[in-house]
């Protein structure tokens, strides 16, 4: 079981540090179908799996000069509200719902890493060359109103998923710092661990206010540790191999691994 839990941990933790988001994506079904984990268990564990893991990840990418900590504390902090909420709302839904869900969400993340194959590119020009149009015009406050209310509804909503189904959501934030604050890809990968690291701390101490931290804790601490160590050489690795490739590998795995937690969940649904 402990060898199975490195191993867990080291793959999470590697795809969470060198794609910044989509990677914490893996963690609940492998504390569930590989370590016995319930599903209550598994998504709490997670939060303090991923948050530790995202921490690791921030300061290599930081050091890399791909963080912008200002930005990721903000839409962080956005996001408090829909950790709360989400979190709360977690523990009301039975394990097979909740299960189901996270497999749907697989398949989404998927979807997404998919459609983000090409990279940004025209995207984050657009975004950037926007802002630097906008200059002090009328037309330059409205759209800057616009994306202020766009990354409230993101980092919203990435704080809703984090508390309900205890994943990072950078695969939302990602693509928001991106496409919205024009971004490039290995400094939004970066900044975006900062972000899981908030939601991640928000939702486990709401969890932990309302009784919600009965884990195997040996367990919990080897995942852990694997998982942080995963996320150094993912941070890494971010510098030295293609993304496109890395998402493309890590997209597939996600699609078998949602595939699977359906077929496993489902099943209970219509009992």
């Amino acid at each position: 079981m402990t060898l199975i839990a490195i191993a867990a941990g080291l793959l999470i933790g590697l795809s969470l540090g060198a794609l910044g988001g989509g990677g914490s994506i893996l963690t609940v079904p492998a504390l569930v179908y590989l370590l016995g984990q319930s599903a209550h268990q598994a998504t709490t564990a997670s939060l303090l799996v991923v948050g530790i893991a995202a921490v690791v990840g921030a300061i290599v990418h930081a050091r890399a000069g791909r963080v912008r900590l200002r930005a990721g504390a903000v839409f962080g902090l956005l996001g408090i509200a829909g950790s709360y909420a989400g979190s709360l709302a977690s523990a009301a839904v039975p394990a097979g719902v909740l299960l189901a869900g996270f497999g749907l969400l697989m398949l989404a993340v998927a979807a997404v890493m998919f459609l983000r194959r090409g990279g940004p590119g025209p995207a984050r020009r657009a975004a950037s060359g926007g802002s630097a149009a906008s200059g002090g015009s009328g037309t330059g406050a409205a759209s800057g109103g616009r994306h202020a209310v766009l990354v409230a509804a993101a980092a919203t909503g990435v704080g809703l998923i984090t508390g309900f189904f205890g994943v990072g959501g950078g695969f939302v934030v990602v693509p928001a710092l991106v496409l919205v604050l024009g971004f490039d890809m290995a400094t939004a990968a970066g900044t975006s661990l900062v972000v899981i690291a908030v939601n991640s701390a928000v939702a486990l101490a709401v969890r932990a206010g309302h009784g919600g931290l009965s884990l195997d804790w040996a367990l919990v601490a080897v995942f852990t540790v694997a998982a942080a160590a995963g996320a150094l050489a993912g941070g890494r690795v971010a510098g030295r191999v293609s993304p496109r490739r890395l998402t493309a590998a890590f997209t597939v795995l996600v699609v078998l691994v949602g595939g699977y937690t359906l077929a496993r969940s489902l099943p209970a649904l219509v009992q």
